[in-house]
């Protein structure tokens, strides 16, 4: 028994202080955020509710649009067009991309493109939007397609751009082809930029999916707060805000997880 406890007492040594920052951190973040809902209850009780309700008021009103399922439904809707437009914009801007950033001939007839339409917002958009593709669902998911595709396209083609011409040489002594290149270079080296343009894009994502929910859409956080405004109910703001800002950071942080699981051997 004695020599499996001093075996023992390393081990959990080592991980109690892995897990010390971690801890530290989190500690660092409750106390952050409860600071300040500290701050917002105190500027709450000088001013008036329509113009800042108390986080209790908030609170309240939460779990009322949570029992009615108000709240649920609200956050399933953008979450769904959120994710369809998304990921369908990172399944065509990586491939774009990496063809852009290789050869010269695409990225000579597709950048006049990309360096015009991605200057105009997505909000420009909407009306034809509706107009083209009707006020479906359809629409809201094309927009955050065009919000996400010119974002992940760019960060590609930076990524291809930084691949080191050593390796590309290195492949090529060993006969590697064009194809072989692309797969075992350029692609392998590309991950962390495809990363980041996604997890860019899919902040923008967020923006975009109010807007278009605010003009052409019956439910959806967007459409939730515009109701609310059109009522007066400041409540009802701050509950869609809120949940823009836990939903986002929920899809971030799975996003991450994911991306360090599956894709570890190419971030480090």
């Amino acid at each position: 028994m004695t020599d499996l406890t001093q075996r023992t007492q390393p081990r959990l040594s080592l991980t109690l202080r892995r897990r010390g920052p971690a801890v530290q951190r989190a500690l660092v973040s409750v106390l952050s955020i409860l600071g300040g809902v500290l701050l917002w209850h105190v500027a709450a009780l000088y001013t008036s509710p329509l113009f800042l309700p108390a986080p209790g008021t908030v609170w309240t009103t939460t779990l009322e649009m949570l029992a009615d399922g108000t709240l649920l439904t609200a956050v399933a809707a953008s979450a769904g067009r959120i994710l369809a437009g998304w990921a369908l914009g990172v399944a065509l801007g990586v491939p774009l991309g990496l063809f852009m950033g290789r050869f010269a001939l695409v990225r000579m007839v597709v950048d006049p493109y990309i360096e015009f339409f991605r200057f105009i917002p997505p909000i420009a958009f909407v009306t034809l939007a509706v107009i083209w593709l009707g006020p479906g669902e359809i629409t809201k998911i094309a927009l955050i397609f065009y919000t996400t595709i010119f974002i992940v396209t760019l960060n590609t083609i930076a990524g291809v751009n930084a691949v080191n011409p050593l390796r590309l040489q290195a492949a090529r002594s060993m006969g590697a082809g064009r194809i072989s290149e692309m797969t075992s270079v350029i692609l392998p080296s590309t991950v962390p930029f495809m990363i980041t343009g996604a997890r860019i894009a899919m902040g923008n994502s967020f923006l975009t999916v109010v807007s278009a929910e605010i003009v052409s859409a019956q439910n959806g956080l967007g459409a939730m707060i515009w109701t609310a405004r059109n009522f007066g109910r400041t409540d009802w703001v701050f509950v869609g805000i809120i949940a823009l800002g836990i939903l986002g950071y929920l899809f971030d942080r799975a996003f991450r997880l994911i991306t360090r699981r599956c894709l570890a051997r190419f971030l480090f």
